[in-house]
């Protein structure tokens, strides 16, 4: 069968492709290419830059242009070529010389890829294309997604909530307080992703320019490495093998998966308050919620985000765990692997559209929360004993789980008329009489 979306193995590129296929210009093989021509003519005007030959203005221009419209006609065109070299990095060689002829430069085809092994057009063009797809993809959707958190933390500052310990009621906290626990962590994770360098190897054969020092051994190739790598937007790695060590990829990868498994706590507590019925969901008309009971109306774009980030976190287990590990100075195994590092991304950029329009449909259900904690007078225990062992009370936490551990029946009028016979100042009595589960929730910093 033809590949299409009803046809593709993988739901990213079936079912869910409409909302991913913008990624396709930084990891598909198409994208993979462009990137490739977009290093080996950086690198041709670079030496010319340097003086090793002179490139005419007419050639430089029309270069530019080459990669800056680089289009799906020209991957295949490489791809054709490929099936004749049977090495995906030369087919993209030999595009480039014959781009020269068309500028009058064919004079210049040997200083394409000069001194390169394939390692250093890959180890740039991944890195590159990664980078890209970190900045422009990813890191606007978990920001703008954290913006969005931050946003609810402000509507629902005030509103009282039940927390629950170990699944049993606790100290009363507030709700944006609790959103505001993931602004927090997320914030925290992109600040230590953001500190990680996106880096790339670039040295020959085995990381020792040993063609480029061979030729002009008076050039200090390691600034000459150091100021290209540089100048397409990354850091160079200085004592490599064959391939760069992922160190700094494995690192993004792995604040990735803590990021996810935030995200994934979140979800699971989302979908806990709409089991609980602290919050309702907006329905839209046709909508079926199952098959079989009417009623329902199910939160599935939490288990949908909670789904995707779990695969995405598998994924990048593996690429975190495989990657920084090759035989001696190189062997094949990263090239297939580094290949689905756009799997991954796909899945976490499908959840983070997965919880933005769970939240669209959220909507509060303040009666069932002040229901829940007008069930539970039993938690202002806690701030009674408290006040006790400011006076000196004997024994008060006693008292209180004696009042209060296992004892289905307490109430507003349990507690308050346990608090109208403790031999305290009227004072203090009435101190403990005002503490009510709805305003015992504590104090914050501000958000």
């Amino acid at each position: 069968m033809e590949l299409q979306a009803l046809t593709a193995i993988s739901p990213i590129d079936g079912r869910y492709r409409h909302q991913v296929q913008h990624l396709d210009d930084y990891f598909s093989e198409y994208a993979l290419m462009k990137y490739r021509v977009i290093v080996e003519i950086e690198y041709f005007q670079f030496l010319a830059d340097n003086r090793f030959f002179k490139l005419p203005a007419k050639a430089r221009t029309f270069l530019k242009q080459v990669a800056e419209e680089f289009s799906p006609k020209d991957a295949e065109k490489i791809k054709e070529t490929e099936k004749i070299t049977n090495h995906d990095v030369k087919a993209v060689e030999y595009f480039i010389k014959e781009k020269l002829d068309l500028c009058d430069a064919g004079h210049l085809k040997e200083w394409v890829h000069f001194g390169l092994t394939s390692q250093d057009v890959n180890n740039t063009s991944i890195p590159l294309s990664w980078k890209h797809a970190v900045e422009y993809e990813y890191l606007p959707s978990i920001l703008n997604l954290n913006n969005q958190f931050r946003l609810l933390a402000e509507t629902w500052r005030n509103i009282p909530l039940l927390a629950r310990t170990h699944g049993q009621p606790a100290s009363p906290t507030r709700l944006g307080k609790e959103i505001m626990v993931f602004v927090e962590r997320i914030e925290n994770q992109v600040e230590q992703f953001i500190n990680v360098p996106f880096t790339a190897k670039f040295g020959g054969a085995t990381g020792n320019f040993n063609a480029h020092h061979v030729a002009f051994p008076r050039k200090d190739w390691i600034e000459l490495g150091n100021n290209f790598v540089e100048v397409i937007g990354l850091q160079r790695q200085q004592f490599t093998t064959q391939i760069e060590h992922y160190d700094n990829l494995a690192a993004h990868f792995d604040c990735m998966k803590r990021l996810n498994t935030i995200l994934i706590d979140f979800c699971r507590d989302i979908w806990t308050y709409i089991s609980m019925d602290y919050f309702k969901q907006k329905t839209k008309k046709g909508e079926v919620g199952s098959s079989a009971m009417p009623h329902k109306v199910n939160p599935i774009d939490f288990e949908n985000a909670e789904g995707n980030l779990g695969i995405a976190n598998a994924i990048l287990e593996h690429l975190s765990a495989k990657l920084p590990v090759s035989r001696l100075q190189r062997d094949l195994t990263d090239s297939t692997v580094l290949r689905n590092i756009g799997v991954p991304f796909a899945h976490m950029i499908l959840a983070i559209r997965s919880i933005e329009k769970g939240l669209d449909k959220l909507v509060l259900n303040e009666k069932k929360i002040n229901e829940d904690l007008e069930d539970n007078w039993a938690v202002v225990a806690e701030a009674i004993q408290t006040i006790l062992r400011r006076e000196n009370y004997p024994q008060p936490y006693e008292a209180l789980k004696d009042l209060t551990r296992g004892n289905a029946e307490i109430n507003k009028k349990t507690i308050q008329a346990f608090i109208k016979r403790l031999k305290v100042s009227e004072e203090t009595k009435q101190e403990l009489l005002n503490i009510t589960p709805s305003n015992y929730y504590g104090v914050t910093p501000e958000f």
